[in-house]
């Protein structure tokens, strides 16, 4: 059987909420967005929307991704807003999306070619990770692909940089040691060959502390096919859940997902296990990109995304951009 390449996408959407006065909108994240949703109306959200459908129809040689991973959406609603646009690329996309307990009402999900994907047996499973106030949950999802093999994705928006980089650094390190433990969790229950792919916003870059050395996050395989030690206590031998982490081929040069005071940031990732990585089963990693070469971004020294931003903040509302960051792509294998 020839092998099958499924184009698969992240993106922060930016703030992608609904409008100013939804009423199913519960009163205390209504009162938390008051003051920033103010002239949020409907037409500024279908502007945005097609704003964003314009650029995901681009990806994959303008035929849209297979698989894509959001942050920053509020609702179920606002991704089927974006799913309707999409609609002309040729592509029945199905939804993912749980809610979520983040103080800004910001959620993750997931779209999915029906043509490629289907939702697994297992159920969707989401963890939030306490600090003094809750992060956003880790999402993860088992699709099935339509040759029958199960791919788990979890999807990530970790702890913000507000309030300094090193100052918030403990709470991506919280998150970080939990998704370790889970997806050593993973494989104690599904066997080393479960191929298991992250995606998201990890707001640090892939040389950070909580990638590097808490959610162990590495830039070679050698590393991994070796990753064994002394169980405590006995003779047995556990493998450490190392992740491969697949943008360290940026980090130094002028591109990235994210620009702030005109610095460059790869903060968007995909890292992959085991599983994938060396690889022991059915998926292997293709192709990895930045989409930042399409029109209407801003040229400079790194090419940056164009913000939509929102009226209620008149000097950094651009009714042309898009987002504060750019789409990352994958091309996974499937044998």
């Amino acid at each position: 059987m020839p092998s099958t390449s499924h184009f698969i996408a992240w993106w922060n959407l930016e703030n992608l909420f609904d409008v100013e006065n939804d009423p199913l909108r519960i009163p205390w994240l209504q009162k938390e967005l008051k003051n920033y949703l103010k002239g949020w109306t409907k037409e500024v959200l279908d502007k945005k929307i097609s704003n964003l459908a314009k650029v995901i129809r681009q990806l994959n040689n303008n035929q849209g991704p297979d698989l894509m991973g959001f942050c920053e959406i509020e609702n179920r609603h606002v991704i089927e807003m974006l799913v309707e646009k999409l609609h002309d690329s040729g592509k029945h996309y199905g939804i993912v999306h749980k809610e979520m307990n983040d103080h800004r009402g910001i959620d993750i999900a997931f779209i999915y070619n029906k043509a490629h994907f289907a939702l697994g047996s297992d159920p969707i499973f989401s963890l939030e990770v306490m600090k003094r106030t809750s992060t956003r949950d880790l999402l993860q999802v088992t699709f099935k692909t339509k040759n029958g093999n199960d791919l788990i994705v979890i999807g990530n928006h970790w702890p913000s940089r507000s309030g300094g980089q090193y100052e918030s650094e403990p709470f991506r390190i919280m998150v970080a040691e939990t998704l370790s433990y889970w997806l050593q969790r993973i494989e104690e229950l599904k066997g080393e060959a479960m191929p298991v792919l992250l995606m998201g916003d990890f707001n640090d870059e892939p040389f950070n502390r909580s990638l590097a050395e808490y959610a162990m996050s590495v830039n070679n395989t050698v590393k991994i096919s070796n990753a064994v030690k002394p169980s405590a206590g006995s003779q047995i031998t556990v493998r450490i859940p190392y992740l491969y982490n697949l943008m360290w081929k940026f980090p130094g040069e002028p591109r990235s997902t994210f620009v702030y005071g005109g610095v460059g940031n790869i903060l968007d990732q995909f890292l992959v296990n085991r599983a994938i990585a060396l690889p022991l089963g059915k998926f292997k990693v293709g192709s990895v990109d930045i989409a930042d070469h399409f029109d209407g971004i801003k040229k400079g020294e790194y090419n940056a995304p164009v913000k939509f931003g929102a009226p209620s903040k008149a000097s950094e509302f651009n009714a042309n951009g898009f987002s504060d960051h750019f789409p990352i792509s994958l091309n996974l294998m499937e044998e």
